[in-house]
């Protein structure tokens, strides 16, 4: 499992709102899932193309049903038109870190 320090996690920052996540997002995926962490950023393959949001909205309905939160706490900041995106999670900083850390570990071993 993942145990990094909070400042070696580059992909996670503590923000006002609660967590800030960096993404490389992958369209066009068989199944959207984590895939890993790459050039700091979390890897997530997407089951969407990248067409007028449709990737956009994917993702950030992918991280509200993984996270088990509202669509409407999950906010796209940054990078709308690009692969590498910022987005700000309304949960605690720990509990992001609890739900996503057993799916790096899984993503590791496939």
């Amino acid at each position: 499992m993942l145990r990094a320090a909070p400042s070696e996690l580059h992909w996670a920052q503590r923000s006002a709102s609660g967590m800030r996540l960096r993404v490389q997002v992958t369209p066009n995926a068989k199944k959207s899932e984590i895939v890993g962490v790459q050039d700091g950023a979390l890897k997530i393959k997407l089951q969407a193309q990248p067409i007028e949001g449709k990737a956009n909205d994917a993702l950030v309905r992918f991280l509200a049903e993984l996270l088990d939160v509202p669509r409407r706490t999950v906010t796209l900041t940054h990078g709308a038109t690009s692969r590498l995106k910022v987005l700000e999670v309304g949960l605690d900083y720990e509990a992001v870190l609890r739900l996503i850390e057993p799916l790096l570990s899984q993503a590791g071993k496939s």
